[in-house]
């Protein structure tokens, strides 16, 4: 067994560990493997072992994989993610390779992937980016934004507003985790319960994903836990 299908065997069953402790149905948690820095060799290699959904950081190195990956594999249906920071002149690229898009912060962007998703590809799903720590330096809409901006996002065309996602400020102790994701679950209830149609709770990686799971994720994103340690080469 190689390195990254061990990795993967271990991460699968410690969500499997972990949702029968939050006393959650099993599968209701869903890992997507974040494959940024790493090549299509390495995605092969999940494929391989059973990964079919994989998260890109980076625009340019995501599409080129994507392709990559694709020309290796032309009969595999994956699933590919969309979880960085998002220019406004770099929508176009995202609309057209991407299956999800956990980044979306403002309206802008929002429109922007409406107009230019193609016509022949399924609704592009679509999470909001929520900043719950409120650090300065970290991308997301306010928690009280976030009604205004879900109710906007659900009426464009050719766009599928499936949840949120968050990135909590980092914190070793499991209360302090599970407590920024408590806010998220919580928030995502109180869109749910004023008629948005959301299923999805993008939060939690490799050193939080057990809180992460026992507040009510339906993605963990997991890199490094299954990939190894990266090299931050990107930009």
């Amino acid at each position: 067994m190689s390195t990254i299908a061990h990795n993967l065997q271990a991460v699968t069953q410690a969500i499997v560990a972990a949702t029968a402790e939050a006393q959650r149905s099993p599968g209701s948690t869903r890992l997507l493997a974040v494959s940024k820095t790493f090549g299509a060799d390495a995605v092969l290699e999940a494929v391989a072992a059973g990964q079919h959904a994989f998260g890109e950081n980076y625009l340019q190195e995501g599409v080129d994989k994507i392709r990559a990956v694709r020309e290796a594999l032309p009969a595999q249906q994956l699933e590919w993610h969309f979880i960085g920071p998002i220019q406004s002149n770099k929508t176009r690229p995202i609309a057209e390779h991407f299956d999800w898009v956990h980044t979306v912060e403002r309206e802008k962007i929002a429109v922007r992937l409406s107009e230019q998703r193609p016509d022949g590809l399924a609704p592009l799903n679509i999470c909001l980016q929520v900043n719950i720590s409120g650090e300065a330096s970290k991308s997301g809409v306010a928690p009280g934004e976030v009604l205004a901006l879900a109710r906007k996002v659900a009426t464009l065309p050719k766009l599928q507003l499936r949840g949120l996602m968050a990135i909590p400020e980092p914190t070793d102790e499991e209360s302090g985790q599970r407590a920024a994701f408590r806010r998220m679950r919580e928030l995502f209830d109180s869109l749910r319960a004023e008629g948005l149609e959301l299923d999805t709770l993008s939060m939690g990686m490799s050193a939080d994903m057990r809180a992460a799971i026992l507040e009510g994720a339906t993605i963990v994103r997991v890199g490094s836990a299954i990939f190894g340690a990266r090299s931050y080469n990107k930009g």
